[in-house]
């Protein structure tokens, strides 16, 4: 198809079920780049730089991933995100 729009792809959204609970409140307390405040939303939200993206975090573990401009980029910030959280999760 031609893209005589010429569209181009620069954000992506991704949804994703860790299938674990997260405790919110340790993830906040224990790394830095994520912030949490329930009074405001019930997600925390981690930043990565590398890839860049933001994730949303829940505690019932589903997640919603921004920012990436790829389904590799996507792929990486969930599994960097894996690897931070590990700890939390039940």
């Amino acid at each position: 198809m031609e893209n005589k729009y010429n569209v181009k792809i620069v954000n992506m959204v991704a949804s994703a079920n860790l299938k674990v609970q997260l405790d919110l409140f340790a993830l906040a307390k224990n790394i830095d780049t994520i912030e949490y405040e329930p009074e405001q939303f019930p997600g925390a939200i981690l930043k990565l730089s590398e890839p860049h993206a933001s994730l949303l975090l829940f505690k019932n573990g589903k997640v919603i991933c921004t920012g990436a401009r790829n389904e590799n980029e996507i792929r990486k910030a969930l599994e960097r995100t894996t690897q931070l959280i590990s700890k939390y999760a039940t």
